[in-house]
């Protein structure tokens, strides 16, 4: 037994999802080929067979297992529907929040689940009851706004999620041994301002800020946001609460600095939630770089870029009618149109800032409109009819655009609306859902940057850069032409 092969079957036996898409599984005595996260029978080593690639394991005459599905991109089999309800379920938690606190029931009923059934797939996957979940969370916000901001301490209480002061207290003093106002009192760190308030939101180095802001200055909703030298703002709506937000990179503590408004404080959990997602905060730059280099294609751009990002959305409406109004046409009129299409449907701010003067438009306000209204605008009429058909699907709950939605179901639903092709529901998925292995073959820079090869010729060299296709999209794109 080689160490190579002792710690594959270490990482296969922990059933270790880090290591899902890295190799693959042949099991002698079946036939069949698995993911490291397949929850069948463990085999004997013995019996195992390790690949590098899926179709590598197809070559030796091994057949993919019908449970983890070995030949889709992971998240796509039906051994991952646990992973991508808990993760839906984090992110319904937090948006409930700040709408009064969506019931556990009602939140699983959005999943077809039973209360019972989404707990038991909460705790089998993250270890907590839901309830668990939302605690520490909630907790977790309260030290943060503790410690780095001067904030009454009733404030914090509503602000972390909690419905009164006393539960609060009650869950501080249970959690940690020492009431709120102890923390306060030992923290140097907080600041007041009678506006505003500043938190940090932490990643794992490295970061490519510049290319993050350049991505989405070029791309950005004049008028509901915008990308200056300082970094990003924008102005946002969340559950009734509005005010804006300032985003900055601190290089220096491996963070991102939040400044927002008093406004927005009890929308909170949602509001960071967004970020989070916007800025892909989440990435593990050190893994999704080792996978991607492994192909020539890719090394030097990696090497050139080792902290790219996947742009996410703030708001999943939001991107989807800016990708649609962005199909075959140059970024900078995309943009015009965008702006044009904001004065038209968004809402107007009472007290503008320089460079921010709406809110961005609502799929209900949109859903309402005639095509015409659209098309007055410069859009042309396929895709005013496209925008008019997703505001409906959208407004209507028939169509969830926001991470961890099933990538494939979702790219299936757009790709069924009038006007919008696999490009851009690909590229929805990428930014909007956080599919880390969306992939638009039918990109023309993708395919000159592979040798001016086919679609199906680059769908073919993306396999081995599964589940990291999305990541390789935007080094593709960074990539100098040569």
């Amino acid at each position: 037994m080689t160490p190579d092969r002792a710690a594959l079957y270490s990482a296969y036996v922990s059933r270790d999802p880090r290591f899902d898409g890295v190799f693959f599984i042949g099991v002698t005595s079946t036939g069949i080929y698995c993911r490291p996260v397949c929850t069948a029978k463990t085999p004997r080593l013995a019996n195992c067979r390790f690949f590098d690639r899926a179709e590598a394991a197809e070559k030796a005459s091994f057949r993919p297992c019908l449970r983890c599905r070995p030949e889709l991109a992971p998240g796509s089999a039906p051994v991952d529907d646990a992973g991508r309800i808990a993760a839906l379920i984090i992110h319904r938690i937090e948006e409930a929040v700040l709408s009064g606190g969506a019931d556990l029931e009602s939140i699983a009923e959005g999943f077809e689940l039973s209360a019972r059934q989404l707990r038991r797939v909460v705790r089998s996957e993250l270890g907590v009851s839901p309830m668990e979940l939302v605690l520490t969370r909630r907790l977790l916000l309260a030290k943060q706004l503790l410690s780095s901001t001067a904030l009454p301490i009733t404030e914090v209480a509503f602000a972390s999620g909690f419905a009164s002061l006393r539960r609060f207290n009650d869950a501080f003093l249970g959690r940690y041994g020492m009431p709120p106002g102890r923390l306060r009192r030992q923290s140097a760190e907080a600041t007041a301002s009678l506006g505003s308030i500043t938190l940090q939101l932490g990643y794992r180095p490295p970061y490519d800020w510049p290319a993050m802001m350049a991505f989405l200055g070029a791309r950005a909703l004049r008028g509901v946001e915008l990308v200056e030298a300082d970094g990003y703002r924008r102005v946002v709506a969340l559950g009734g609460h509005q005010g804006w937000i300032h985003v900055r990179h601190s290089p220096e503590r491996r963070a991102l600095l939040v400044e927002l408004s008093r406004s927005l404080t009890p929308a909170l959990p949602a509001l960071l939630g967004r970020l989070r997602s916007l800025f892909d905060l989440g990435a593990r730059p050190d893994l999704i770089g080792e996978h991607l280099s492994r192909d020539p294609r890719l090394a030097s751009a990696v090497a050139a870029s080792p902290g790219l990002r996947v742009p996410g959305a703030f708001d999943g409406f939001e991107l989807a009618v800016r990708a649609v109004l962005g199909q075959q046409v140059s970024v900078k009129a995309a943009t015009t149109l965008a702006g044009r299409f904001v004065e038209a449907f968004g809402e107007r701010l009472d007290a503008p800032a320089p460079g921010l003067t709406h809110l961005g438009p609502t799929a209900a306000r949109v859903a309402s409109a005639r095509a015409e209204e659209l098309t007055a605008l410069g859009v042309t009429s396929t895709r005013a009819r496209s925008i008019v058909a997703l505001a409906a699907e959208v407004a209507g709950g028939r169509l969830r655009l926001e991470p961890g939605a099933h990538a494939q179901e979702t790219i299936a639903q757009l790709v069924a609306l009038p006007g919008i092709g696999p490009w851009t529901a690909h590229y929805i998925a990428m930014r909007a859902l956080r599919s880390t292995d969306a992939f638009p073959k039918e990109d023309l820079v993708i395919r000159t940057r592979l040798g001016g090869v086919s679609a199906a010729r680059a769908e073919e060299i993306s396999h081995p850069w599964r589940p990291w296709r999305s990541y390789a999209t935007l080094h593709l794109w960074q990539r100098p032409s040569e």
